[in-house]
């Protein structure tokens, strides 16, 4: 009976993934307004899904169990963190914004003249103007926009319990998912599907767990340094480091150039130096610390997977702004990893090519997530228990 049903033309089957691109577009658009918060519970169901698979295979805990766990030492923590950092962080947040209003302000004054320059008389004050309201006129479209988006999804309870709900299901049933998406690839491409798997995977898992690792030392790190030096605001300093992070490229340089104007501006709190040579210090110890994380910290906890040229991550971050606003600029790095990895292999196949070398071909998926291995150290490859 199989051999005798008609199959489908060409024509047929183009209409036919035409039609369903389109109306995945529509639903895109129809309901864009659900898609930040879902993006963030998969990022979140993405982050803790290792730690369920480890509990429930040291511990032999169903993981429906080891899921409630996780997720209860998860509130347990933020609870804990906005109790004990939060009030200390607002405080040095809400200073550290004052400083610079009245820094700007000073600015403004000291611009609020004219200069003799090869004769021709120029207005500062009006190039200052000028300058800044197009700074505003390309920020505000790119972050202001996005920033309240991002903040109304995050300050609103019925999306954050919207958000750990979805990726609490995501996470529980994460195998099953994963062998669902596995029987619907032909069996032809099966194994071409399980190693670009693998390989986007470790992509996007160096970035997202490794680099919350980053992130949290470094914040250690400069809240220790901050604190030694004397650097004004140390903890908010800190936390605005370790956010930095997640900007490959240009973090660094952002973060540096706030620390010199507040060095510069404001100096130690308990070091006799002058301004300009606190300023010469804080630039010379980043700059010491720029190699360490870019030689051994980022080595060793991301690894060279999500590592790009910088044009291209400056171009991505500028693209992803556009598009997708703050969650553009955050997953800009991953994303164009992952696609220089669906592109390899499209083009491999256009062309008639092999598109897994021997030589480049990743690894099969292995039972335990690499990066956890390598934090939390080795444990057994026993099969995780089904529900």
């Amino acid at each position: 009976m199989n051999s005798l049903r008609p199959r489908w033309s060409s024509r047929t089957k183009l209409a036919i993934v035409f039609s369903m691109g389109t109306l995945c577009v529509y639903l895109l658009y129809r309901f864009s307004e659900v898609l930040a918060p879902m993006i963030l519970a998969i990022i979140l169901a993405y982050v803790l899904s290792p730690a369920v698979s480890l509990m429930e295979v040291r511990f032999k805990l169903r993981r429906t169990l080891a899921t409630f766990l996780v997720y209860l030492l998860v509130m347990v923590a933020i609870i804990a963190l906005l109790v004990a950092i939060i009030p200390s962080l607002a405080t040095q947040i809400a200073g550290l914004n004052l400083d610079l209003q009245r820094f700007l302000h000073s600015i403004e004054t000291a611009l609020d003249r004219s200069y003799l320059v090869a004769g021709q008389v120029v207005e500062v004050d009006a190039l200052y103007r000028q300058l800044i309201g197009s700074l505003q006129g390309i920020l505000e479209p790119l972050v202001g926009q996005t920033l309240g988006l991002a903040i109304g999804v995050l300050s609103s309870f019925v999306w954050v319990i919207f958000i750990f709900v979805v990726s609490f299901y995501l996470v529980k049933d994460g195998p099953k998912l994963r062998i669902w998406l596995e029987n619907i690839v032909p069996p032809a491409y099966r194994s071409d599907y399980l190693r670009i798997r693998e390989e986007i995977n470790q992509i996007w898992a160096a970035f997202f767990r490794g680099q919350l690792v980053l992130a949290l030392v470094v914040m250690l790190m400069f809240t220790v340094i901050g604190f030694i030096l004397g650097l004004p605001f140390a903890l908010a300093m800190a936390v605005f480091a370790g956010l930095m992070e997640f900007l490959p490229s240009v973090g660094h340089a952002i973060w540096l150039f706030v620390a010199s104007v507040l060095a510069f501006f404001l100096s130690s709190t308990w070091l006799p130096l002058p301004n300009w040579a606190f300023m010469l210090l804080v630039i010379g110890l980043h700059l010491v610390f720029e190699q360490f994380d870019l030689n051994y910290l980022i080595p060793r906890i991301i690894g060279r997977r999500v590592h790009l040229p910088p044009l291209v991550v400056i171009l991505g971050i500028v693209s992803g702004a556009v598009l997708a606003g703050v969650l553009g600029i955050l997953l800009a790095a991953p994303t164009i990893a992952s696609a220089r990895v669906l592109g390899r292999y499209i083009y491999a196949n256009l062309f008639d090519m092999e598109p897994f070398p021997e030589s480049v071909a990743p690894p099969l998926p292995a039972p335990n997530p690499q990066w956890w291995r390598r934090i939390l150290g080795k444990w057994g490859g026993k099969p995780l228990r089904s529900e």
